[in-house]
């Protein structure tokens, strides 16, 4: 009998958000999953060092941390105050064990419309987080969202530009992350791909399809590998031949999801995982 082959998989803490972390380590246990990818408040509310020695004793790599990033204010209390967090996200990220920290960059400030200032405040806390995070053996990966977010969570939009970004920086500190939900229409993506691995800055990739319609709650639409849009398999032969060997997350923002049992949605998107890719 073949043994299904799920070394590669990670479940991002998201697409089960139903779940406790002890729900979660059992879940994985039962589906034979040994890869997590972690969000900073559920990790917070259990306790980041109980979180972590729950990680350990299960067997669980985390593989990555959500979410560092919002550093487009133009207030300088504000701007402190997310400098100082996102080092915050820094040290759970290392406590945890993994040596990624995902970004996702803020939108524009309250009556601002000035995306250019905002892109380059993201890169001045970068010049700071940046040193701090290789310190502690962590990497930060800009992750680029889908242009509709542009105005209110993220004003890196495309891969280009998040490489663009990210290179202005040594590799050991700041890379990108590569989500499907949020690239798979941008035909320029797969060089950037390309660009991001040759230049060792692809530090996370993550899977979800894109279903239409879109639901009124957008953030909480997107789609179980296969039911949509995008080519999984086309993309995860992107990552390789740029060079990914690491884990894929399945990170999955779905409503209908999260009102089903937690742990045969974790099983479902094993399958869908191996069908798939």
């Amino acid at each position: 009998m073949t043994v299904p082959d799920l070394s590669r998989f990670s479940i991002n803490q998201m697409t089960v958000k139903q779940l406790s972390l002890p729900e979660l380590t059992e879940a994985c246990a039962r589906v034979g999953v040994g890869q997590v990818g972690l969000w900073r408040e559920p990790v917070q509310e259990y306790g980041v060092e109980s979180a972590a020695k729950l990680m350990r004793d299960a067997g669980l790599s985390v593989t990555t941390l959500c979410r560092g990033g919002f550093l487009t204010d133009i207030e300088g209390h504000a701007r402190v105050a997310a400098v100082d967090d996102n080092k915050r996200a820094v040290d759970e990220a290392a406590a945890l064990g993994t040596d990624t920290l995902v970004l996702v960059s803020g939108g524009l400030p309250e009556g601002s419309k000035d995306l250019t200032g905002a892109r380059e405040r993201i890169a001045e806390a970068l010049a700071e987080l940046g040193p701090y995070a290789a310190e502690r053996s962590v990497r930060l990966a800009i992750e680029p969202l889908h242009p509709m977010y542009a105005a209110d969570r993220c004003v890196v939009s495309t891969l280009r530009q998040a490489n663009d970004l990210a290179e202005r920086f040594p590799a050991e500190q700041v890379g990108v992350c590569v989500d499907t939900y949020h690239v798979w229409w941008d035909d320029t993506a797969p060089g950037e791909l390309a660009r991001a691995g040759a230049n060792g800055r692809l530090h996370a990739f993550q899977l979800a399809d894109w279903v239409t319609p879109l639901p009124a709650g957008v953030m909480t639409g997107r789609g179980q590998l296969g039911d949509g849009s995008v080519d999984m398999r086309a993309w995860c032969g992107l990552a390789r031949e740029a060079g990914h060997t690491g884990p894929v997350e399945v990170e999955l923002f779905n409503s209908g999801l999260w009102e089903r049992d937690g742990g045969e949605v974790l099983a479902e998107t094993a399958e869908r995982f191996l069908l798939h890719t």
